[in-house]
């Protein structure tokens, strides 16, 4: 089917396949499998944040020989270089990280970047981290918007963001339409058996805001790293 003709998009999330392969061969399996588009990743590894700085000649060249576009990222770094970081140099490396991995998304038509919805991660949150997040997204966000790439929220295994609901906050902090959500299915089904919140409920909180969503298995309690089956 004409994907112009789909009421969606599918897209395979690269860390879903061996680190091994090369970018013909992960979007090769992708239109293989069915899917319409590849997700890459920029995680908080010094080999995935080193892509920033690298051409991307290799990734059109797989993308114009496959066919396969890459649409969205998941930018996961911000773990490791949070934007409310009690460390200024580390919000400045976050920020640095926002700049490059936009350029990068504009450069290969990648249209949605998923955002890690963490205040902190490796420190302890508090009013101080909350108000510099605040003060960093928005500066993210006017950073998006000048090349026309859209920011999602994914919604996290913290408190600080694991429910569409407190994405929202921020979304409506904001008020771009460059600033949305990204939810991840999974993480919010066990924020819903943490909470007693319903996940179409809280799905719902973000109706006319949500980009995408990420979809995979969880089992309670326990939010990444499931073995098949």
């Amino acid at each position: 089917m004409d994907n112009l003709n789909k009421e969606y998009r599918l897209g395979l999330y690269e860390k879903s396949m061996p680190s091994t392969l090369t970018w013909v061969e992960k979007l090769t399996i992708a239109k293989k499998s069915g899917f319409d588009y590849l997700e890459i990743s920029i995680d908080e590894s010094d080999a995935k944040l080193a892509r920033l700085d690298q051409p991307t000649n290799e990734i059109k060249k797989a993308i114009q020989k496959t066919g396969v576009p890459i649409s969205s990222m998941c930018l996961s770094g911000h773990r490791k270089y949070p934007l409310g970081s009690h460390d200024k140099e580390i919000q400045k490396k976050s920020l640095e990280i926002m700049k490059k991995a936009i350029d990068f998304a504009a450069d290969l038509g990648v249209r949605i970047i998923q955002l890690a919805g963490y205040d902190v991660y490796y420190e302890d949150g508090d009013l101080y981290t909350n108000h510099d997040f605040e003060t960093n997204l928005k500066k993210c966000v006017e950073m998006a918007a000048e090349k026309g790439i859209v920011l999602g929220f994914e919604t996290m295994e913290t408190p600080f963001m694991d429910t569409v609901e407190k994405a929202m906050r921020y979304v409506n902090l904001v008020s771009s339409p460059y600033l949305g959500v990204y939810p991840d299915i999974g993480n919010l089904k066990n924020a819903s058996l943490l909470y007693g919140v319903d996940v179409d409920e809280d799905l719902m909180c973000g109706k006319g805001h949500i980009f995408a969503s990420h979809l995979k298995e969880t089992v309670p309690g326990k939010y990444r790293e499931i073995p098949f089956g």
